[in-house]
């Protein structure tokens, strides 16, 4: 027979034991700050197949050689949505883990391609805070990440606008029918 041991489930809890925090409340988010997030992630061929296969774009560019070696670009090129996935999932433990919900995202821009064995490196500057006129327990925060290759080349950005609960009225799970977009979280 197994022993059992209880669990400590909630975020706080497990933070206040000395846990890396995850995400920031509204009062820890400062205009101005620049978040330059770890790890950096280098896209593999596998990982820009497998996006393509389960999204279901299935154009050539991304998963033909034959078709992207007589491209513009000469090879394959990683598929947009998986770059903007890759780093706004890089940026949720330092900007949105204790989020409440995505409101919106915004001006999402790829200047330059990703290829296949590329490293992304993300950063986030908080451009704005804002407390919400309607719930005191909350607010908004509006980040510009920027994504770049090894070469320090900007090969996507976008801004995006996040719910976090204030510190004094604690996280929670529940949405917001009251703020616009409703969201939802990562």
């Amino acid at each position: 027979m197994s022993e059992t041991h209880p669990v400590e489930t909630e975020q706080a809890a497990r933070e206040a034991s000395g846990a890396h925090p995850y995400g920031r409340y509204l009062e820890e988010f400062q205009v101005g700050d620049v978040y330059k997030h770890w790890p950096a992630k280098t896209v593999t061929e596998a990982d820009d197949h497998l996006f393509c296969l389960i999204t279901m774009n299935h154009h050539p560019l991304h998963i033909n050689d034959v078709y992207a070696h007589k491209s513009q670009q000469g090879r394959n090129v990683v598929v947009g949505p998986l770059v903007y996935s890759l780093a706004l999932g890089m940026s949720v433990s330092v900007v949105s883990g204790k989020a409440i919900a995505n409101l919106a995202t915004e001006e999402l821009k790829h200047p330059a391609p990703v290829f296949h064995g590329d490293t992304l490196f993300c950063e986030s500057e908080v451009l704005e805070k804002q407390e919400s006129r309607t719930k005191p327990d909350r607010g908004t925060v509006r980040v510009h990440t920027r994504v770049l290759n090894q070469d320090g080349v900007l090969v996507a950005e976008f801004k995006r606008l996040v719910l976090v609960p204030r510190r004094d009225h604690g996280a929670g799970p529940e949405g917001d029918a009251g703020e616009p977009g409703g969201g939802n979280v990562e």
